[in-house]
């Protein structure tokens, strides 16, 4: 029987919390469970398994990511929704490192076309369209956006950038400037 007060939604956000805290990684079933001081056996009433908990973890991750990004660039287009778009995803990264990483995460493609995935890819593809790039380039620059974005949240997460000049926020603003230059300026396909 279902424990009162306990969701499979409660459990996602106490274990995204959880991730924050100690790092996704260490997120169990069985750590969830001491948060809420009940045996691990009444929490699998609401979740199948430790998998099960950080894919939802994971949706829920993608999901604030998405809600934020879209109020973000509300209104606004070229370099300014650009650089708000990234700035969602680095200062996220910063405020909330193991729901990052749970965003991550490989999921089957059964979560993916549930996942706000597809809401992140349909951003970029609305920002792409003001720098006039054709659908096969979107795809090449929603690639190369999103490895940009996770490579610098990720080295700047693991204190890559902490121990030289010139501060990492600068350094991040002058990719968002380049970022913006090479979209302006992207090649013609060779195809």
């Amino acid at each position: 029987m279902p424990r009162a007060g306990l969701t499979a939604d409660r459990l996602a956000m106490a274990g995204a919390e959880l991730a924050d805290e100690v790092g996704f990684e260490h997120v169990t079933v069985s750590a969830v469970a001491r948060q809420f001081d009940v045996k691990v056996a009444s929490l699998y009433s609401h979740v199948k398994s430790s998998n099960d908990l950080k894919t939802r973890i994971s949706l829920l991750a993608l999901e604030e990511m998405a809600d934020q990004a879209a109020d973000a660039v509300a209104g606004r287009s070229g370099r300014d929704a650009l650089t708000a778009f990234a700035n969602v995803y680095r200062d996220y990264a910063k405020a909330h490192p193991g729901r990052y990483a749970a965003s991550q995460m490989r999921l089957t493609p059964e979560d993916a076309a549930a996942s706000a995935g597809f809401r992140h890819s349909q951003m970029m593809r609305s920002i792409l369209r003001g720098y006039n790039l054709n659908d096969l380039d979107q795809t090449h620059a929603v690639r190369l956006l999103g490895s940009v974005f996770h490579g610098y949240a990720s080295l700047e997460l693991g204190g890559s950038f902490s121990h030289s000049a010139p501060d990492s926020a600068e350094s991040w603003s002058r990719i968002l400037e380049a970022l913006d230059s090479m979209l302006t300026n992207w090649p013609a396909s060779s195809a």
